[in-house]
């Protein structure tokens, strides 16, 4: 990825996972490449010149065996997305009626309908 641009952004969680991505989600192959000559780049100009202390994004991992230049990454990491996406209602609906389940009788009854 390429972190001198404004879009890219890096995130550390205390497990020490780290997150790298495009804001603008035009990289389809994070975190390890952005697209050649993407059309948005911009470089970041508010750290010109900065000294950066210990808290520098940590190194990109190498890239995968697999990663090649055929753009065959992009589409499977899209379909993956796309499952991942597709669970969310389902699953807020299973929590839903689980909730629903686990109330007392009476406050079934006298529950007021929801704006839908």
């Amino acid at each position: 990825m390429r972190q001198d641009c404004k879009y890219f952004e890096s995130r550390t969680y205390p497990t020490g996972d780290t997150v790298r991505k495009c804001d603008l989600g035009l990289a389809p192959e994070a975190p390890w490449r952005c697209p050649v000559g993407c059309p948005k780049f911009a470089p970041r100009l508010a750290d010109v010149a900065w000294q950066h202390g210990t808290l520098v994004t940590p190194p990109t991992p190498l890239d995968p065996s697999g990663l090649g230049d055929d753009d065959s990454i992009a589409p499977l990491l899209k379909e993956a997305s796309d499952i991942v996406n597709a669970v969310g209602p389902q699953t807020l609906a299973e929590l839903e009626a689980e909730r629903t389940r686990s109330e007392p009788f009476w406050k079934r009854l006298f529950r007021r309908p929801r704006n839908s």
